[in-house]
């Protein structure tokens, strides 16, 4: 499979982080160090549905007032772009009306943004096996990398926000060239290592294991790593049998990972509403930020769709 990688999406030179009010500073303090790292632009974006109403001084009729809802909702803003600034980073505030995950993506392809940084929560009585609706819909529809911070993240000050450690979650279908291909040259960017990882479920195993030796499952992950990178970059393979939630989040933490990568194919919104997506459960309790590839991006760089039904599908691991 020939995978076409665009260079901004492991070397950005525009970054959007997604901002509310007030805003999430812990997923700011990931976007900020992201752009000073390699010189990238930072948009502070914020979609909003305030109504700002006005009336006319002729006629005393009400109105909507758009610029002045608009100057409202950047004054917000205006203090951390000047941070920004202060940091040594060129910082644009943007505010648009709409509901957010819309004018997010619909930006972000105006703009050519190479990143989507984001903070995310869990709201309801449910707890953290959701993420936020807004994280939820642009991770699955953005035309490039989503980088999430969510609620378990620890704050990256105590190791000066290092990517040292890049854990890659990939299966052997063909997504998982691309999924690891992007690891890599993440790795190689930061000098990382990379650490790729593949979960076999219980009621496969037998399956896959008469088919192949774990040698070989191994063999087949090196390959995914593009020949001119494996030279650069120090490379581990992982293939383990249990549930790959669990396994993600016990590998995340044992290798001290700072940054965990998945492909967010067939991360429906079926998955996030029936606790069943992957990529949902890794968000909401990973302690290192989580980079995804929507099936948008997969598609673009030559992947082609999985058409297993979604209930035969471990969302989001490919």
């Amino acid at each position: 499979m020939a995978i076409k990688m665009k260079p901004g999406w492991s070397k950005p030179s525009t970054i959007l982080f997604a901002s509310e009010i007030p805003a999430n500073e812990k997923a700011l303090a990931f976007a900020l160090v992201q752009a000073q790292e390699f010189g990238a632009d930072l948009i502070l974006f914020h979609a909003y549905d305030t109504v700002v109403v006005a009336a006319s001084e002729s006629t005393g009729v009400r109105y909507y007032d758009y610029a002045a809802a608009a100057r409202s909702e950047k004054q917000h803003l205006e203090p951390l772009a000047q941070r920004v600034r202060d940091a040594g980073v060129r910082c644009e505030v943007v505010a648009r009306p709409g509901l957010a995950a819309d004018q997010i993506l619909t930006y972000a392809r105006e703009r050519e943004i190479d990143r989507i940084v984001m903070g995310t929560h869990s709201p309801g009585p449910i707890g953290k096996l959701l993420v936020g609706s807004v994280a939820e819909a642009v991770l699955r529809s953005a035309r490039m990398p989503v980088y999430i911070v969510g609620p378990e993240v620890v704050d990256g000050t105590y190791r000066n926000f290092a990517t040292r450690t890049i854990l890659c979650a990939i299966s052997l279908q063909e997504a998982s060239a691309v999924v690891a291909q992007f690891a890599s040259e993440l790795a190689a960017q930061h000098n990382a290592r990379l650490i790729l990882e593949h979960v076999i479920r219980p009621q496969e195993r037998a399956e896959v294991l008469a088919g192949k030796s774990i040698d070989q499952i191994e063999g087949d992950m090196l390959a995914m790593v593009p020949a001119e990178l494996r030279e650069k970059i120090s490379v581990q393979t992982i293939v383990v049998p249990g549930d790959p939630t669990e396994e993600l989040l016990y590998q995340s933490r044992a290798q001290q990972a700072d940054l965990i990568v998945l492909g967010a194919q067939g991360a429906s919104a079926f998955a996030a509403i029936t606790r069943h997506g992957v990529v949902y459960k890794v968000l909401a309790h990973a302690q290192c930020p989580v980079i995804t590839l929507s099936p948008q991006v997969l598609a673009e760089c030559g992947a082609k769709e999985d058409l297993r039904p979604p209930e035969e599908y471990m969302a989001g691991v490919v």
